[in-house]
């Protein structure tokens, strides 16, 4: 359930702030003057273009975010223009990421044609081009200042608040006080989003107790309960990459050294119930968390997440205990795959 107080409302990172609380202005940190400061600040300077080249010229150290991007098909490729930093794109993107504490962690979800990457395409499970580029290039890109191909999405996970964007850790906790009390630990990763309201995540489930802590904008999450996992169909696919060319144009690419990734084909938004009947008997939950709320989302709860235009979260990732409550899922899930159920 959404959750305010501790670790919701912050000092620096208010949902106020808007944009401008993730904004560097000229190389300076926003952390030590404020994030109210520094929108102000912002506001007032003129307008520059996003990075446009696609050779490699990588913007200066602390200044880039490494995001997820995937096409839309239904217009032209578009390109930056820019008299400023340039981009550098950088490998692809893969199903299973190290992050610092060693677990392994999803890649995140981001948009294609109908909405969605890390997702099912005919039959394939495409995950999003990866690319680096300015975090001013990405803001002017959702304040619809300048272009970019496909629908950008700053989401990496793995931690990427500390690594990528340090300059904001003084305006955040470095954990919910609360949370880590009641679980016994600390976080083993703190998440930075940062994306256009095409920006879909498709239905998943996670090994995290997740706080999910909504700055500015709001996130809509559609939820099951692990015990829906026998209407909760998952099937075996073949993954593959975007991959965005120099041209600004996507295509496709197979990996294959990767085995086959069990994904769940259907879209809770609009699911097929003719060729997926029993999804009729699940009864999901839906809940819109606003600005200065927090959704704490127990592991193993499948989601889906939709956001407003430019929203901003700051998430906590605390590694689930292997209990009795992950040996229940795990004999749900093998009753349901020996039943025929999927």
């Amino acid at each position: 359930m959404p959750a305010s107080g501790a670790g919701g409302r912050r000092r620096g990172l208010s949902p106020a702030a808007g944009f401008a609380g993730v904004r560097r202005t000229r190389g300076r940190s926003l952390g030590g003057r404020g994030l109210a400061a520094a929108a102000a600040s912002w506001r007032r300077r003129p307008w520059t273009r996003c990075g446009g080249s696609y050779e490699n010229s990588r913007p200066p150290p602390g200044s880039s975010v490494c995001l997820l991007l995937c096409p839309t098909w239904t217009s032209p490729p578009l390109h930056c223009t820019s008299t400023e930093t340039g981009s550098a794109p950088i490998g692809p993107a893969s199903s299973v990421t190290p992050c610092s504490t060693g677990q392994p962690c999803r890649s995140g979800p981001s948009l294609i044609s109908d909405g969605y990457a890390d997702a099912v395409r005919g039959n394939r499970f495409v995950m999003p081009a990866e690319r680096r580029l300015p975090l001013s290039c990405v803001l002017d890109v959702l304040e619809g200042q300048a272009q970019h191909p496909g629908v950008l999405y700053v989401q990496k996970q793995c931690s990427n608040l500390p690594t990528e964007l340090p300059q904001l850790l003084s305006d955040v906790e470095p954990h919910v006080p609360w949370a880590s009390e009641a679980l016994g630990k600390m976080p083993d990763a703190v998440n930075f989003w940062l994306g256009e309201a095409a920006a879909v995540t498709s239905l998943h489930k996670d090994h995290y107790e997740n706080l999910y802590c909504v700055v500015s904008g709001e996130k809509r999450f559609l939820l099951h309960p692990p015990s829906d996992r026998p209407f909760i169909p998952y099937e075996l696919y073949t993954p593959a990459t975007y991959q965005l060319t120099q041209e600004g144009s996507f295509k496709m690419v197979d990996e294959e050294a990767m085995e086959k990734v069990p994904w769940i084909p259907l879209d809770p938004l609009a699911p097929d119930l003719a060729r997926y009947p029993s999804y009729s008997q699940a009864r999901a939950l839906c809940c819109t968390v606003q600005a200065g709320e927090i959704l704490y989302l127990p592991a193993l709860w499948f989601h889906h997440v939709q956001q407003s235009h430019g929203c901003i979260a700051v998430n906590y990732w605390y590694d689930m205990e292997y209990d009795l409550k992950y040996s229940y899922f795990q004999l749900l899930d093998s009753l349901t795959k020996a039943s025929g159920l999927d």
